[in-house]
């Protein structure tokens, strides 16, 4: 990976530049656009042609029915299974507690807030090289835990034309309703305004690709959406107690996520630089996938060498990452000092990968320097807040003159009679 040193060089390299918009670009968003419309328009046989045109599939029917969904739950192998049960509850544990800690209603007073679940939510499961088990679970069962009423999964069919059996047995175990095998921006699209067989969703959830993100992008509005997430990412800030074999397993299983997921080092030690950059090449050798995660490496991976921690936590609240590890000698001094992260882990022993599949938080989180202003996806997506009101003649008194001299200043005569006449009425109960 390459070095750079210093920490001017190192925010020159970590500052997110907005790309200018390319012909391919416009080419991509003329595709979704196409795409969403036509869905909209013409429903299923969209979702049948795009499916057969994108996916190599022709498929007979665009619902998973419920007896496939039983025989792959009952023929997974027993350890897969056993595992994607713990995901569950370690899952469904966490956001339970987010739940009872984060959604409190609000009525002890005249003004307050109810809490409402959505009622149906929509699930995208990217496929990608591999099914994907763990974004379903970390996706529908907090939906789930938040008292979601429906929850309906999209997922691109493989190549013989179904769904992964590990997908849909971890669709069982997360409790989904109903399982469509259609992705990509057509499956965005069938959630949004609803086909002849897929119903229509209030918010549609989960990663894809820039297809997939485009078209979440076009049906805001219609729809609700968690988020638009980019390319896999990581920091480590490290200092010379920070062992370079864990450095380089941690950066290299970000990598290996595609050619496009960001692997970055910043390091208080020359030395720590070039024995994890030495490890990186020794560990890659042995990978399934060396080839994708050194074009990853090669392309967005970085490893900077700065004077000591505080620059180091500088760059990282610059660039925002999707993870931050902080592998430093009493790391947990540091927390206070992050503030742009979607996930911050704790020295050496809180591990990224766990959190990807076992230990609870969901793992989409925010990317691209989202998590300025963003959040991972958590109980609140999955709820709305309705504002309480219930005033009486006390506050009419107390307020009602004030409402109206503000009515009158911004020109609207009739919000101020609609006061004014309630205050005249009160007035001459009163006399």
């Amino acid at each position: 990976m390459r070095i750079i040193e210093g920490y001017n060089s190192a925010k020159s390299a970590l500052s997110r530049q907005t790309p200018k918009e390319s012909p391919d670009s416009d080419e991509r968003e003329r595709t979704v656009r196409q795409i969403v419309n036509d869905v909209r328009d013409r429903g299923d046989a969209a979702l049948f042609e795009y499916t057969e045109k994108f996916d190599g599939v022709k498929l007979t029917s665009l619902e998973v029915d419920k007896e496939q969904i039983e025989r792959a739950y009952k023929e997974l192998d027993a350890g897969l299974l056993s595992a994607l049960k713990l995901a569950t509850e370690r899952i469904t544990n966490f956001h339970t507690e987010q739940r009872n800690s984060l959604l409190r209603e609000s009525s002890r007073s005249n003004l307050g807030w109810l809490i409402r679940p959505l009622q149906r939510v929509g699930v995208h499961v990217p496929g990608f090289q591999a099914p994907l088990p763990s974004s379903l679970l970390m996706t529908a069962v907090p939906a789930r835990v938040a008292g979601v009423k429906e929850v309906i999964m999209v997922t691109p069919p493989g190549k013989q034309g179904e769904v992964s059996p590990v997908t849909l047995a971890a669709a069982k175990i997360a409790g989904v309703d109903r399982l469509f095998s259609i992705g990509g921006a057509q499956a965005i699209a069938a959630l949004a305004f609803g086909t002849e067989s897929v119903p229509a969703v209030d918010k549609v959830c989960g990663p894809g690709n820039i297809y997939v993100s485009l078209a979440k992008k076009m049906v805001y509005g219609e729809v609700g959406i968690d988020g638009l997430y980019g390319p896999s990412e990581v920091i480590i800030i490290a200092d010379e107690t920070a062992n370079p074999e864990y450095c380089a397993a941690d950066l290299l299983a970000q990598a290996e996520h595609g050619s496009l997921a960001s692997a970055i080092l910043i390091a208080t030690s020359r030395q720590l630089a070039d024995q994890v950059n030495k490890e990186i090449e020794r560990q890659m050798a042995a990978l399934q996938r060396k080839e994708i995660t050194a074009e990853s490496l090669e392309s967005r991976g970085l490893i900077a060498v700065v004077e000591n921690i505080g620059e180091a936590i500088e760059l990282a609240n610059l660039y925002a990452p999707e993870h931050l590890c902080l592998v430093v000698k009493d790391a947990a001094d540091y927390v206070e000092k992050i503030e742009n992260a979607g996930c911050l882990f704790v020295g050496e022993k809180s591990i990224e990968v766990l959190v990807d599949y076992v230990a609870g938080p969901s793992h989409v989180l925010p990317t691209e320097g989202t998590a300025r202003f963003s959040s991972p996806l958590n109980i609140c997506d999955f709820v709305k807040i309705i504002t309480l009101v219930n005033t009486g003649e006390r506050d009419i008194e107390q307020l009602g003159e004030a409402a109206s001299i503000i009515a009158r200043a911004e020109g609207l005569d009739a919000h101020a009679r609609a006061i004014e006449k309630r205050l005249e009425d009160m007035n001459r109960g009163g006399s």
